[in-house]
């Protein structure tokens, strides 16, 4: 059975535009994905990235570009510019998932939710009413905010160093272990033609 690392950022517009195509190839293909958020911020900082702030406005330019594009591609409804709470504090979010997947459920539904309320539906996901509401929406147990906090932080710091060990340098990244690599949403199909022996 293959295992796939998924490294994201729960502010991260590409990974929400993957939107819930990881757990379909995963459920085609029999394969295990773990869910590894992370303060995407810390990363670039760690592999040579540049902050989106800190960006070029060329490079800037480009990326929004893109995004409208990649919407489009994906039929994703996407807030232009920005939504109105990014960037935000992305460690309640990325906590809650943590604590969702050591209780067992449905943590792709509960993570693209979490995307989705930041990117299309401009709620801020660093407000823990928010994302009880997305817990809840997802399956889960509201007071998850709660109980999970220590854990959170534990495991959210430590998904970076794997990152970084794992040579992963953005998001969203998907890391299998054989050690073949895919950067970005639009790797997906990559992703899933590997699995089907073709790539």
């Amino acid at each position: 059975m293959t295992a796939i690392d998924y490294y994201f950022s729960t502010l991260s517009p590409w990974a929400y535009l993957a939107g819930e195509r990881l757990e379909a190839i995963a459920d085609k293909y029999g394969a295990t994905v773990t869910y590894k958020p992370l303060d995407i911020i810390a990363l670039f900082a760690r592999t040579g990235g540049v902050a989106p702030a800190d960006r070029h406005p060329s490079r800037m330019a480009y990326r929004n570009q893109e995004l409208k594009r990649q919407a489009k591609k994906t039929g994703h409804d996407v807030t232009f510019p920005k939504p109105a709470f990014w960037p935000t504090n992305p460690a309640p979010s990325s906590y809650a998932i943590i604590a969702a997947q050591e209780a067992g459920g449905n943590v792709g539904k509960l993570a693209h939710g979490i995307l989705r309320a930041c990117w299309a539906e401009e709620k801020d996901i660093g407000d823990e009413a928010v994302v009880k509401a997305c817990l809840e929406a997802a399956g889960f147990d509201p007071s998850l905010t709660d109980s999970g906090m220590l854990l959170g932080a534990e495991t959210y710091a430590r998904n970076l160093e794997q990152a970084v060990l794992a040579d992963v340098f953005g998001a969203p990244f998907y890391v299998l272990d054989n050690g073949e690599k895919f950067w970005g949403q639009d790797r997906l199909d990559d992703l899933d033609a590997h699995l089907s022996g073709g790539l």
